[in-house]
């Protein structure tokens, strides 16, 4: 789209983001110059920026995503490690991708939709107890440079 203004907005399910992962989104808001709205039914303490703003949704089952699914739009980008959320999204042709890095898109989202399946069917029947395991250097590196990498790819206008 060269010649052409393209505005992108990146969206925050902040309600489990991990504070370093918000401390990434904020500095590179604030560094690459890109409206960034967290979206929380609880209060997110955030460092004071004309890039990044944050949104509370009122108590409720899936009252962030729901904003998030209404409001992104394509080549917008949501940053959740809601599966159903990234599902929704990027069949709106929404960039998503979770806290560690990892990008949603049409082909490995129904994977990723059938596993969280399992594993709630499996912790239901209390045959899986652990969660994720604890976000490390290498994670918070990986989301970096995904998010990076998406940044440089809209601001080149890919």
């Amino acid at each position: 789209f060269p010649g052409s203004v393209l505005a992108v907005t990146i969206w925050v399910d902040a309600d489990a983001c991990p504070k370093t992962i918000r401390d990434v989104i904020v500095r590179a808001a604030q560094r690459r110059e890109i409206e960034t709205i967290f979206v929380a039914n609880h209060y997110i303490p955030l460092q004071k920026s004309k890039y990044v703003s944050s949104m509370s949704v009122s108590q409720g089952f899936d009252k962030a995503d729901q904003l998030i699914e209404g409001r992104s739009v394509k080549n917008d980008l949501v940053i959740t490690a809601d599966v159903p959320l990234a599902a929704a999204v990027v069949e709106n042709d929404v960039v998503a991708i979770n806290p560690r890095g990892k990008e949603y898109d049409k082909e490995n989202i129904k994977g990723l939709l059938a596993n969280r399946d399992l594993s709630e069917e499996l912790r239901s029947q209390g045959n899986l107890r652990s969660g994720p395991p604890a976000m490390n250097q290498t994670n918070i590196r990986e989301f970096s440079n995904s998010l990076d990498r998406y940044i440089t790819m809209f601001k080149s206008g890919s």
